[in-house]
C-alpha cells in the first residue's frame, strides 16, 4: 500500500471573535500521576465510510478544540524553575494536520486485521513527541482519521474526551458541557503525608545496574528485531452472547455477577497462559490493569490529564489452567478492589515526599517487547471513542494502532454496536494456533 502525503500543516488554536488571547509563556509542570506514566506516543485509527467527514470541518474543529485543550496545542518542555521539571509550554504551537492518499480501498487492509500496513495511516512514532493528525482518502471514497497523542500528556479517558470535543467543535457546537480542568491544586499531599502502601516495587523500583533508557515508542524501535517479527496481533471477537455465557459461568454461586471487563480479562488471561505453553504449573503470572483514579480521587467533571495506577491480580500457572475460570475473575476483582481511593491518596504522598529523587527511584511503567508470563491490557469498553462525529455519522471502525508487544491487550467495543467485543492480542506466532483453538472454549 502505497500512501501519498498531499499536504502538512501546523493547526494553531483558533479563539472565538474577540476573546482576550491567552498568555502563551505559562507552564503546566506534570502532575505525579504524569510522572510516573508511560512516555510514549499512542496512536489510534478511525475509519469513516464514503462519502465521509470534510477535511476542511476537521481542520476548523481541529483549531477551535485546540483552543479550549491547550495542552495538546502547546509543547512538552522543562519547567522554568531550577529543577527543571518536565510539563508542558502552552504556547499555542499547534498540531501537525497532514492529509494523504491511498489508491486502494480501505477494506483491503483493514479492519480485518492488524498489521503494520496501518502504521501508514498515522505519522511515524518515532518523530518528535507531539499530538499529530494524518487524513487519508481512499479510492472507495473512506477516510481514515489517525491520530497520534503524548501519553505523558493525557490518558486514554482525557484522550477520548478531546476526540468528542474535536467532533462537537467540527459541527459548531460547544466543545463540551465542561471545560477541561488540569491538576493544579487538586490533589495535594497531606500534611503530613501518610504512606499506608507499599509503592516502591509497585509504581517505582529501584534501577537495575545494567538499566538502558526506555524507547520513544511502545511496541516499536526497541528490543531484537527478529523476535518482534515473530509477533502477530490477533483480534478476538467476542459475541454478546459468548461474553454472557461466560460471565454466567464464572459468576455461579456469587451474589453479584462479575463486570464484563473482569470476565472478558479472565478468560484472554487463562487462554493466554494455555496457548504460551507455560511448563511450571507454580510460575506466577501478573496482570498489569489500569485504573482510573477520577471516582476514586473525586476529580471534577472534565479533568484533563493522567490519573491513573495500576492493579497487579497475581496467581500462578497451575491455578490459571486448572482452576474454574472465577478463580482468575476472582483475583482481578480483589486486585482493581485495593487500589481505591486510600491507595491513590498515599500514592499521592508518597510520589510528593521527596523520596523518589532522594532515592533516585525509576517509574516501573517501561516499555518492553515481551511480557510474558505477564501480561498488560489497556480497557477501552467504557471510552466514548464511537462517539467522534465530524459531521457525517460516527466512525465505521476505530481500532488501536499496532502495537506488536507480546501479551499487551486492547480491548474495545466492537465497531458492531451490539454489545460485543474486540480484544487486540499479541502473541508469538507459534503460539497463535493454540490461543485460537482455547480462545472461544467456555471450558
Amino acid at each position: 500500500m502505497e500512501v501519498k502525503v498531499l499536504s502538512s500543516k501546523l493547526v494553531k488554536p483558533s479563539y472565538p471573535a474577540g476573546a482576550p488571547r491567552p498568555d502563551t509563556t505559562e507552564h503546566v509542570p506534570s502532575s505525579v500521576f504524569d510522572k510516573v506514566t508511560y512516555h510514549m506516543q499512542m496512536a489510534i485509527i478511525y475509519a469513516f465510510s464514503p462519502p465521509g467527514p470534510s477535511p476542511g470541518d476537521i481542520e476548523r474543529g481541529l483549531a477551535a478544540v485546540l483552543g479550549a485543550y491547550r495542552l495538546f496545542a502547546g509543547q512538552v518542555r522543562p519547567g522554568p524553575d531550577d529543577d527543571g521539571a518536565p510539563g508542558v509550554l502552552l504556547n499555542d504551537h499547534g498540531a501537525r494536520l497532514v492529509e494523504a492518499s491511498v489508491d486502494a480501498h480501505l477494506a483491503d487492509i483493514a479492519p480485518t486485521k492488524p498489521s503494520p500496513l496501518v502504521l501508514r495511516l498515522h505519522p511515524d512514532l518515532e518523530g518528535d513527541i507531539r499530538e499529530v493528525v494524518q487524513l487519508t482518502r481512499f479510492a472507495c471514497g473512506s477516510l481514515a482519521v489517525g491520530f497520534t497523542a503524548n501519553h505523558a500528556v493525557a490518558d486514554g479517558h482525557a484522550t477520548s474526551d478531546f476526540l468528542v470535543a474535536w467532533g462537537r467543535a467540527a459541527r459548531g457546537l460547544p466543545v463540551g458541557p465542561s471545560p477541561p480542568v488540569h491538576h493544579r491544586g487538586l490533589f495535594p499531599p497531606r500534611h503530613p503525608p501518610f504512606v499506608e502502601f507499599a509503592h516502591r516495587g509497585v509504581e517505582y523500583c529501584r534501577p537495575a545496574p545494567s538499566s538502558h533508557p526506555p524507547a520513544a515508542a511502545h511496541g516499536h524501535g526497541h528490543g531484537d528485531d527478529t523476535q518482534q517479527h515473530n509477533i502477530v496481533i490477533h483480534k478476538a471477537h467476542f459475541t454478546k452472547d459468548f461474553v454472557a455465557g461466560i460471565r454466567a459461568k464464572a459468576s455461579e454461586g456469587r451474589g453479584r455477577p462479575f463486570s464484563r471487563f473482569e470476565t472478558i480479562l479472565a478468560h484472554v488471561w487463562r487462554t493466554m497462559t494455555r496457548a504460551r505453553g507455560l511448563g511450571n504449573p507454580l510460575q506466577t503470572s501478573t496482570i498489569r490493569i489500569s485504573v482510573d483514579g477520577r471516582p476514586r480521587l473525586a476529580a471534577p467533571p472534565g479533568y484533563f490529564g493522567n490519573l491513573v495506577l495500576w492493579a497487579f491480580p497475581r496467581t500462578t500457572v497451575g491455578n490459571l489452567v486448572n482452576r474454574p475460570l472465577k478463580h482468575a475473575a476472582q483475583a482481578i476483582h480483589d486486585a482493581v478492589a485495593r487500589a481505591d481511593g486510600a491507595y491513590f491518596q498515599s500514592f499521592v504522598d508518597f510520589a510528593s515526599s521527596g523520596a523518589v529523587e532522594k532515592e533516585g527511584l525509576e517509574t516501573t511503567a517501561v516499555l518492553k517487547d515481551v511480557l510474558c508470563p505477564d501480561l498488560e491490557v489497556d480497557s477501552w469498553l467504557t471510552f466514548p471513542f464511537y462517539e467522534l462525529d465530524f459531521g457525517a455519522g460516527s466512525p465505521s471502525y476505530f481500532m488501536p494502532s499496532y502495537f506488536p508487544t507480546e501479551g499487551m491487550l486492547f480491548l474495545v467495543p466492537s465497531y458492531l454496536g451490539d454489545g460485543s467485543v474486540d480484544a487486540f492480542v499479541p502473541v508469538f506466532e507459534h503460539n497463535l494456533e493454540a490461543f485460537k483453538q482455547f480462545c472461544y472454549s467456555m471450558e
